[in-house]
C-alpha cells in the first residue's frame, strides 16, 4: 500500500498572489463578480483534482452516516459545493483581517468568560478546528480592546500570511506563529503571552508535523488520531481551556466560544486516559458544530487515512 504525505507537505494551494488577487478582485467588483468568476475555476480545480474529491466526499458521507444532516445521501454537488464554500471562505478571511467585514453579520455566543478574563488579564487556550472563518474573532476588538489572540500554524505559509496581514492591517490583533512543535522556548514564548492576557489558538483536529503523541477517539462514527498538544499546553502553562468555532450561519457567520476547564488536569498514572478524555469531548463538540454547518470543515487531506491513500473516485 503506498503510504501518503503528510498533510503539512501537502499545501494549502493558497500562494501569497492568489490570496491579492481574491482580495482585489472582490474589492473593486463585489462578491457576485468574485463568484462568477471563482466558478470556472473552482469546477476545473475539483474536477483536475481527484485526491480533493476523495477526501471530500469521505467526510460528507462520513458526516451524513452519523448525522444524517443531509436530505439524501451526498454526491458531486454536494462535494464541489464544500469547496466552492472553502473559496469563500478565504476571501471572508481577508476582509476579516482588513477590518472590511460587516460587523452587522458577526453573531458571538459565549464570549462572557473570555471578556472577563481579558478584564482580569488572564489568558488562555483555545482550541480551534480548519473550519469557517475564525479571523473574524477580530470582530471582539470592538467589545474587548485589549483582545490579543496568537494562532498557532504548523506551516511555512504563517510567514507569507504574516506579510499579507500586516499590510491589510497594520494595526491587527491577530499574529500567526509558525511551529513545528512545542519546545522549551516556545512553551516559555506561549507562557510569557498567556501570563500577559493574549490567548493562544491551536488546531485541535490536525496530527502535528513532527512525530508527537496523538490519541485515537470516535469520530464521526470512525477512529480517528486526534493530537493531544492543546491540553497538553493548557496543562503546562495552568491556564483555561476554550473551545473556539466560527461558522455560517444565515447571512454571515457565528462565533461560539465555551469553557471546557478552567484547568486541564493530567493526573499521574492516569494521564493517558485523561489526554483520551479530552480529545473525545472535543470531537464530539466538532461533529455537533459541523451538523449545524457541514460544509464548513476544510481538512482537504486524508483525515481518517493518514498514512494511506484513499482510494481514488472518478
Amino acid at each position: 500500500m503506498n503510504r501518503s504525505r503528510h498533510w503539512a507537505q501537502m499545501g494549502e494551494h493558497s500562494f501569497v498572489a492568489g490570496i491579492w488577487i481574491l482580495y482585489w478582485v472582490h474589492r473593486l467588483a463585489g462578491r457576485r463578480f468574485f463568484r462568477g468568476c471563482m466558478a470556472p475555476v473552482l469546477l476545473l480545480h475539483w474536477a483536475l483534482r481527484p485526491q480533493l474529491r476523495a477526501v471530500s466526499m469521505q467526510y460528507l458521507q462520513r458526516l451524513q452516516a452519523h448525522t444524517g444532516v443531509f436530505a439524501k445521501p451526498p454526491g458531486a454537488w454536494q462535494s464541489l459545493r464544500h469547496v466552492g464554500l472553502f473559496a469563500e471562505t478565504m476571501l471572508d478571511k481577508l476582509l476579516a483581517m482588513a477590518g472590511k467585514y460587516p460587523a452587522e453579520q458577526v453573531q458571538s455566543f459565549g464570549h462572557e468568560a473570555l471578556r472577563e478574563a481579558a478584564r482580569r488579564g488572564q489568558g488562555g487556550i483555545l482550541i480551534t478546528a480548519h473550519m469557517g472563518c475564525l479571523e473574524l474573532c477580530r470582530a471582539l476588538a470592538a467589545e474587548l480592546p485589549d483582545f490579543r489572540l496568537n494562532v498557532l500554524v504548523h506551516t511555512a505559509h504563517a510567514q507569507d500570511f504574516n506579510r499579507v496581514l500586516q499590510r491589510l492591517n497594520p494595526g491587527g490583533q491577530v499574529q500567526l506563529i509558525e511551529v513545528s512543535e512545542v519546545d522549551a522556548a516556545m512553551a516559555m514564548l506561549l507562557s510569557d503571552k498567556v501570563s500577559a492576557g493574549e490567548f493562544v489558538a491551536i488546531a485541535g483536529d490536525r496530527v502535528p508535523v513532527r512525530q508527537s503523541k496523538t490519541v485515537e477517539v470516535d469520530f464521526l462514527g470512525h477512529a480517528a488520531h486526534f493530537p493531544v498538544g492543546p491540553y497538553v499546553l493548557a496543562s503546562l502553562l495552568k491556564c483555561p481551556l476554550y473551545s473556539l468555532s466560527c461558522l455560517h450561519e444565515g447571512q454571515g457567520y457565528a462565533l461560539r466560544f465555551e469553557l471546557l476547564s478552567e484547568q486541564v488536569i493530567l493526573p499521574r498514572g492516569r494521564r493517558d486516559e485523561a489526554l483520551k478524555q479530552y480529545a473525545a469531548q472535543y470531537a464530539d463538540l466538532l461533529a455537533l458544530a459541523l451538523q449545524r454547518s457541514p460544509y464548513d470543515w476544510f481538512n482537504f487531506f486524508p483525515f481518517w487515512d493518514q498514512g494511506h491513500e484513499l482510494p481514488v473516485q472518478s
